[in-house]
């Protein structure tokens, strides 16, 4: 995995995590909107019995739990990311690659604050593309 590949986990990671959380919201209103009735259905193969109220509520707890588990995985990565930044010696590659994948910018966002045209933020990205990579192969 390239540079690149390896810093965009932590932007997709985020937007899966924001995905999810969405995803959860309309879980809880939906599960706010069932409502419990006196008939069971009873689930194929056995005599265990459900309500939708329990099943909803049991997708809740499942969702929340992976929701849990995404946010530690992108906290372990944003961690990894940032300690190797932290190695690499030009401050302007350390903002750069910050403010892209671990503030979730966008290019223009990045020119705009740096004071770079976009051709520059480009060319500026591929030399901290590369000293990010070379940090992370020899592990300095």
């Amino acid at each position: 995995m390239n540079a690149k590949e390896y810093l965009s986990q932590a932007i997709w990671l985020d937007q899966m995590i924001d995905s999810k959380l969405e995803q959860l919201e309309t879980l809880k209103s939906l599960s706010m909107k069932v409502t419990t009735s006196f008939t069971q259905e009873k689930i194929s193969g056995g005599n265990i019995e459900k309500s939708r109220m329990e099943n909803t509520i049991v997708k809740v707890i499942d969702l929340e739990h992976e929701i849990n588990e995404d946010i530690d995985r992108f906290v372990d990565l944003k961690r990894d990311i940032q300690d190797t930044i932290n190695k690499m010696e030009n401050i302007n590659y350390q903002l750069l690659l910050e403010m892209r994948y671990l503030s979730g910018k966008n290019w223009e966002e990045i020119a705009e604050q740096l004071n770079y045209n976009n051709r520059t933020v480009f060319k500026v990205h591929g030399r901290a593309l590369k000293q990010f990579e070379h940090i992370r192969a020899n592990g300095q």
